[in-house]
């Protein structure tokens, strides 16, 4: 019988389209955890690549790395720079009842 070979599941690799990381973020955005919002900013730039978001941020990888992982908690300005670097925006939309 073969073995099966696993590996972590990196959502990364999937965050294929300009959309799916606008999905993303979006549905991060909605749980309305910190954290969660900081992770799936660092899963997107991971996915387009840290050291491409790290020039167009002005701010050193090891940074970016730190302020996006869960423990991180990333000035707004931080996100605001990470966000444009994406090629997304954050917008606000009147809460439905």
């Amino acid at each position: 019988m073969a073995k099966t070979e696993t590996r972590p599941w990196d959502v990364a690799e999937h965050l294929e389209t300009e959309e799916d990381m606008a999905l993303y973020l979006e549905a991060a955005l909605e749980e309305g955890d910190p954290a969660l919002v900081a992770t799936a900013l660092g899963d997107i730039a991971h996915a387009k690549g840290m050291a491409q978001i790290a020039r167009k941020t002005g701010l050193g990888r090891e940074s970016l790395y730190k302020a996006l992982s869960p423990e991180g908690n990333p000035e707004f300005a931080t996100v605001l720079k990470v966000v444009r670097a994406l090629g997304l925006r954050l917008h606000a939309t009147t809460k439905q009842a």
